[in-house]
């Protein structure tokens, strides 16, 4: 198997199932709470490795009773946590996370905490080790100076590049995502990086064709119940269609999806089929709770595809 870097966020993420959220000034009584793993960094890392591909983690934890947890975390699923550093007097970063029972959707809140503290120097700290990667994969829950630098270190030595412009920001530099070999939104991240609507499949295009007009390689546009789309700057255009489930809890789909393509392109190079595979991984995730949990193994997932697929 390939070895894949990420780079990018660790969270503890605290859900609350809820079957609304209350009015500003309102207690409302939840039916039920549970801490688990996070972090689209974190998701994304445990997605792949569960899939078998060789994954070495850069992220930072703080120095609270968090820190321990999340690193043994990783290493439960065979992660090289070499690089996941502990930072003095900084909390582990936190994801309120609000899940509606009735149509499964969430509303999350971040707190970076030690994540705001990953660091360009940290990359150059594990230069010799992410020289020998195959895949970089980047996110934006850490800071932008080192998404930037950690792009440019892929290009410099040659090794492919995914970001994840999550969660999207206005001011991302488009002309560092034309760097990157995949651009890899979700419609919502698309409508704030373009100021376009996306409530049809139709604007959808229109607002991606303001992305690719500007440069990028490929962008992957992922549609949650919709499936995704796939437009490259050699005028490829693919729908793959979504693994219709009935959905328990959506939090972390969109890091198995990326997870789940970021391996299987990385080991085959069959950008098309990564997606298909990728929307079964992510379509089984929303049938569990919880983020990292609901991820199923290389075994359940191959069981699966060979019996549903």
């Amino acid at each position: 198997m390939k070895k894949i870097a990420v780079i990018g966020s660790t969270n503890v993420d605290l859900i609350t199932y809820v079957d609304r959220l209350p009015k500003e000034g309102e207690t409302l009584e939840a039916p039920a709470f549970r801490i688990g793993r996070g972090g689209k960094g974190a998701n994304q890392a445990v997605a792949i490795a569960k899939l078998g591909s060789n994954v070495v983690m850069l992220s930072k934890v703080g120095d609270d009773t968090f820190a321990d947890t999340c690193i043994q975390n990783y290493q439960s699923y065979g992660i090289d946590t070499k690089y996941v550093i502990k930072v003095p007097h900084s909390s582990t970063g936190v994801a309120p996370i609000f899940v509606n029972t009735t149509t499964s959707q969430n509303s999350i809140l971040i707190v970076k905490g030690a994540n705001n503290f990953l660091k360009p120097e940290d990359i150059d700290r594990a230069e010799k080790t992410l020289k020998d990667v195959d895949l970089i994969v980047l996110q934006l829950e850490v800071p932008l100076e080192t998404v930037y630098y950690a792009i440019d270190f892929g290009n410099k030595h040659g090794i492919k590049v995914l970001l994840n412009p999550a969660p999207a920001v206005p001011e991302l530099s488009i002309d560092y995502a034309c760097k990157c070999d995949f651009f890899i939104p979700n419609e919502t991240e698309l409508e704030i990086l373009t100021g376009k609507p996306v409530s049809t499949i139709d604007e959808i295009k229109q607002a991606s064709k303001v992305l690719l007009d500007k440069g990028l390689n490929n962008l992957i546009v992922t549609l949650g119940s919709q499936g995704s789309l796939w437009f490259s700057k050699d005028g490829i255009e693919k729908m793959i269609e979504p693994l219709k489930v009935g959905a328990v809890d959506s939090s972390g789909a969109g890091d198995a999806f990326i997870g789940c393509f970021s391996h299987f392109y990385c080991n085959t190079g069959d950008v098309e089929t990564s997606m298909k595979k990728a929307s079964v991984f992510a379509g089984l995730s929303v049938t569990e709770k919880g983020t990292q949990s609901s991820y199923p193994s290389i075994e359940q997932f191959d069981e699966f595809v060979a019996t549903h697929c």
